[in-house]
């Protein structure tokens, strides 16, 4: 009889759901994808019956349920905080506690009332620990037999930070970093104080990193600034936060801003107002700390396990440059990253740790590349769900029996200058979209980086896109030598690629509008990249796609940016794809072999779009 388990992760944010059976992953998805609302934190009803579909199975059959950490165990950690803070916080207290006695204390019955609903009554349930979660997610998956494991991210139950041993089917905890103390929430806090949102907002602070100088004086302040004040950091890489400067413990926000602005000389940035010098400055800065710290336990995650390889999970695991920094300094041969490494990950971890740990099932290792099968974990969809959209709208679109036939047409248009919305097959699990629910666009044009933030997704103007390049071209192109499918390392660009020195000086938009590269539009102001590098193998459609570019234009690579606009989730259905492409600036559209062109289409009421979007 086939083992069958189910992994949830739900209540905080990025809620999911994935299906594994014997061990192998069949299918997982984030909530957010079926309702529309980003970081959706509800019980994943929608994406448990699209896994439960996906797997060919009812609830009945469930071998057993998994959900992604202990609430009991993060409620004595709620109550101890309060009690240790007492009397702050107190309508902190007063907000959370309610929840929790209502509802989240109570996490068997909720979970055992959703899933009854499903037909799943009454099947085993597990609550591995969060970071456990992240490490099963991690190393399971992965292409090695043994390795060193690094989770970093806000906070699970108490853990902020683990560092584990996995070998074979086991893994064995061996240090942990305790809740206040937080890598994740350090970065999390300089989120809010330059304005962006907590736990969606660290991608921007990010990307707007490269902007700051690392010369400037300023930037060498703001350093000392966080390591003399707000952060101690120890050899090992843990660290400890000065928690009269934080507020996040017990209070409604992540800082003391008038303690931050007193510190740093300047205020808190309000969102969505003007990015100046300083705040560019004070990017780079966090940045460089945590990579400072990510580079540190990473040496003492490799050296407690006597391993050269390491793999990553947690939120901090998204920070793609601190990964990049790790691969850089010479401490593991080889380092590879959970791409659904924030909470919707946790659910497929919970799953397989249930699988190899508590049922003590052993492991068949994958190695070519892993056993994420690309992260095309979603649903697909067929022609007969395509062709229900073009009759419900009256679309105009022409089916292309011959893929090679199409594809020539789609790097035509873009090499034409056109953006085209890219619809294949499964969904990506994760936050990237890796080539199956992308937005595609010639690299070349350097009015491109411009015209995809403004006018294609409706978002910041500073914000980097990333290039995807075939395998076999990396090695001429960027100077990487670590496999990247799954957009989490970056890359500089070779020399011969460059225009112009890097810029540190005039206002954002002066360092990001110069003529950088031969490819513009996905050079960051510093010459890197987030490369995603494509195999044939894994992904032979956009491996085609990109390849038919090559030979039309002699350029090997592609901007690949995800299939959303600001605010919304990546589309899941062609019917979300095609909205989306009527109400942005894409060109054209492309699901499985269905070709449109914007210029075909007829115009829609401004009703259909205030159902679709997520705002």
């Amino acid at each position: 009889m086939q083992e069958i388990i189910l992994g949830i992760s739900a209540f905080y944010h990025d809620s999911a759901a994935a299906i594994i059976a014997d061990g192998k992953i069949i299918a997982a998805a984030q909530e957010e994808r079926f309702t529309r609302k980003k970081h959706d934190e509800s019980f994943p009803v929608n994406a448990i019956q699209y896994v439960l579909q996906e797997a060919g199975i009812t609830a009945e059959e469930l071998t057993a349920v998994a959900f992604y950490d202990k609430p009991l165990l993060k409620f004595e950690r709620l109550l101890e905080t309060y009690h240790a803070f007492a009397p702050r916080g107190w309508r902190s207290f007063m907000k959370a506690i309610p929840v929790w006695l209502r509802e989240k204390i109570f996490m068997k019955r909720l979970l055992n009332k959703e899933l009854k609903k499903l037909g799943a009554y009454g099947k085993p349930l597990f609550f591995p620990e969060h970071h456990l979660s992240h490490a099963a997610s991690a190393f399971y998956p992965s292409p090695y037999t043994e390795a060193a494991i690094l989770t970093v991210d806000g906070v699970g139950e108490w853990a902020t930070t683990t560092i584990a041993h996995g070998k074979g089917k086991d893994i064995t905890l061996l240090k942990e970093l305790r809740f206040p103390h937080s890598p994740g929430l350090l970065y999390a806090a300089f989120t809010y104080f330059l304005g962006f949102k907590v736990n969606s907002g660290e991608y921007k602070m990010m990307g707007l990193a490269p902007y700051g100088d690392a010369a400037h004086p300023q930037t060498c302040r703001f350093r000392e600034i966080i390591t003399g004040h707000l952060v101690d950091i120890r050899e090992d890489g843990s660290i400890l936060l000065n928690m009269e400067y934080f507020d996040f413990a017990t209070g409604m926000t992540m800082i003391v801003a008038t303690k931050w602005e007193k510190l740093f000389g300047i205020p808190r940035r309000l969102p969505e107002s003007e990015i100046t010098e300083v705040h560019m400055n004070l990017a780079l800065a966090i940045q460089q700390v945590t990579e400072a710290i990510v580079v540190k336990l990473a040496k003492t995650a490799t050296r407690l396990v006597g391993s050269k390889k390491l793999v990553l999970a947690g939120g901090v695991a998204l920070n793609c440059v601190a990964n990049s920094r790790i691969a850089e300094a010479g401490i593991v041969e080889s380092i590879w990253v959970q791409p659904a490494a924030g909470d919707a990950g946790g659910a497929l971890g919970a799953a397989l740790a249930v699988h190899h740990i508590a049922l003590q099932q052993e492991r068949s290792v994958e190695t070519a590349p892993d056993g994420m099968q690309g992260a095309f974990l979603g649903p697909s969809y067929s022609n007969k769900e395509v062709d229900r959209v073009i009759r419900k709208y009256n679309a105009v679109a022409g089916y292309h029996t011959d893929f090679n036939e199409l594809t020539a047409l789609v790097s035509a248009r873009l090499a034409e200058g056109k953006v085209v919305g890219w619809f294949q097959d499964r969904m990506e699990f994760g936050p990237r979209a890796l080539g199956n629910r992308s937005i595609l666009a010639d690299p070349r044009n350097r009015e491109m980086q411009q015209q995809l933030n403004l006018r294609v997704k409706f978002r910041e103007g500073f914000r980097p896109f990333a290039p995807a390049i075939p395998e076999e071209d990396l090695p001429a192109y960027f100077d990487m030598k670590i496999a990247s499918p799954y957009m989490l390392f970056v890359g500089s660009l070779k020399d011969e690629w460059k225009l112009s020195p890097v810029k540190k000086e005039g206002t954002l938009y002066e360092r990001l509008y110069q003529q950088r590269s031969m490819f513009p539009a996905i050079t960051h102001v510093d010459h890197s990249a987030r490369v995603q590098v494509v195999s044939a193998s894994q992904h032979p459609k956009f491996h085609q796609l990109i390849s038919c570019f090559k030979q039309l234009t002699g350029c090997p690579m592609l901007v690949n940016t995800s299939f959303n606009v600001r605010g919304e989730p990546i589309v899941n259905t062609p019917e979300e794809a095609f909205l989306a492409f009527m109400k942005t600036g894409i060109d054209h559209l492309v699901i499985g072999n269905y070709l449109f062109d914007k210029t075909q289409q007829p115009v829609l009421p401004a009703s259909v779009f205030s159902t679709f979007s997520a705002d």
